[in-house]
């Protein structure tokens, strides 16, 4: 076990030598991280494991340095091994090293994986008001640990970003590919989907083909990490065996509806039990929770709810049968759309996607293969007196005339490249 003055000096290597190199490929939501930097609020960086956050991170400290702030004034400490401590533990050890009595000048202080410690949000607080001049990034991978701090202890001082796993154009810059006609790269972008699809936008698998490769990756250091040390660890579970079960019926069939009842029942796990558990993966980032979409607020909390997993079995990605390819398809689509309602009727039609723009709903079909769900689309469009919808596909693109609507299909690559 590292001690506070041993970590300190291991990643802090710019009080050396004024700079920090390393190698950075730019991430959409930096610029808007950046337009805060000055701010007197906390900047925290969540979001599910190994989406770049701690990059991020090195990315502020190295843009600083640059900006010729001085070396010295940046400390950087995570909490990832050293739980038991507090932070002004490692403030402390830091006033030693420098010989400073009093912290009177602006300073930089980056705090990673903060979560783990007990009563954080306190001891930020403490050094919030008592340091006027210290501007502190924190970061971690829950988001209970900021939604509930920030409307308590540090409400009207702190702004949360969350990290997501990369885009497609993400992707296609990491990749180093530039396009400026979609049309005529087509082929080539589709293969670049399935590539896309299989590392399901993860930074560190860009350039990974090999399904035992990119498997092991997912299940070591983000699938089993949310499980033991997020979920298990932080939320004190002891049925060991319901929470891995339902883990691995997420991830095998994303966007299925979960019905609380009859799946209490086949775990035999209490319903508050199973919607605990459900509620800690959606803390962790682990899950996503789509609601069918209603006028009525209210209605849309009562009605059935989809999941997602941010992380598919590459037992689907890597399948050569469309049917399995098209779970991992459409759990993609809908994370990237970040969507946060489907629509079905109790005649059991079902749109996948339902986006608000100003108030409206817009409809978004999602098909990886055979275009199936006419009945579906006219019903919709007929209830909300609406004439279009765009299906999103993994090839076909054309328009179709469905009676009085139009149905227009879009290829993934190009839905996510032109919006």
């Amino acid at each position: 076990m590292p001690t506070i003055n041993t970590q300190l000096f291991e990643t802090n290597t710019w009080w050396n030598t004024d700079k920090l190199e390393f190698y950075y490929k730019d991430r959409e939501i930096y610029a808007e991280i950046s337009r805060y930097l000055n701010t007197r609020q906390i900047i925290c960086i969540t979001g599910l494991r190994r989406t770049g956050k701690s990059t991020l991170l090195k990315k502020i400290i190295q843009d600083t340095l640059k900006s010729g702030f001085d070396s010295k004034k940046i400390m950087y400490f995570s909490f990832d091994e050293l739980r038991h401590i507090e932070i002004r533990d490692v403030i402390n050890e830091y006033k030693l090293i420098f010989n400073i009595n009093k912290l009177t000048d602006k300073y930089l202080f980056v705090f990673d994986e903060i979560q783990k410690l007990d009563n954080w949000d306190n001891q930020l607080k403490t050094i919030y008001d008592i340091y006027p001049d210290i501007k502190i990034i924190i970061s971690g991978s829950e988001s209970t640990f900021i939604r509930k701090k920030t409307t308590e202890t540090l409400a009207g001082r702190m702004f949360e970003f969350k990290i997501n796993p990369l885009s497609f154009k993400e992707f296609i810059r990491f990749k180093e590919k530039q396009y400026d006609n979609l049309n005529i790269h087509s082929q080539e972008l589709k293969l670049l989907f399935l590539e896309y699809l299989k590392i399901q936008g993860f930074p560190e698998l860009v350039n990974f083909k090999d399904k035992e490769q990119i498997n092991k990756y997912l299940t070591q250091t983000i699938i089993n990490k949310v499980i033991y040390d997020d979920v298990i660890a932080n939320y004190n579970i002891k049925n060991l065996v319901v929470i891995s079960a339902l883990f691995n019926i997420i991830i095998e069939n994303p966007g299925q509806i979960i019905d609380i009842s009859n799946l209490s029942k086949d775990l035999n796990v209490s319903k508050v039990t199973l919607q605990n558990y459900l509620q800690y993966m959606e803390d962790c980032y682990f899950i996503k929770k789509i609601y069918t979409y209603s006028n009525n607020q209210r209605t849309s909390e009562r009605k059935q709810k989809k999941y997602y997993p941010l992380v598919v079995s590459s037992e689907l990605t890597f399948s050569l049968d469309p049917i399995v390819v098209s779970k991992a398809f459409e759990s993609l689509i809908v994370t990237q759309l970040d969507s946060k309602f489907f629509w079905r009727d109790k005649y059991k039609h079902e749109i996948d996607v339902i986006l608000i723009k100003d108030k409206n709903p817009i409809p978004i079909e999602i098909k990886f293969g055979k275009i199936d769900a006419y009945d579906s689309i006219k019903a919709f469009l007929r209830k909300y007196k609406q004439n279009e919808l765009t299906v999103i596909t993994f090839e076909k693109e054309e328009t179709i005339k469905l009676d009085k609507y139009t149905i227009k299909l879009i290829p993934a690559h190009k839905y996510f490249l032109e919006n």
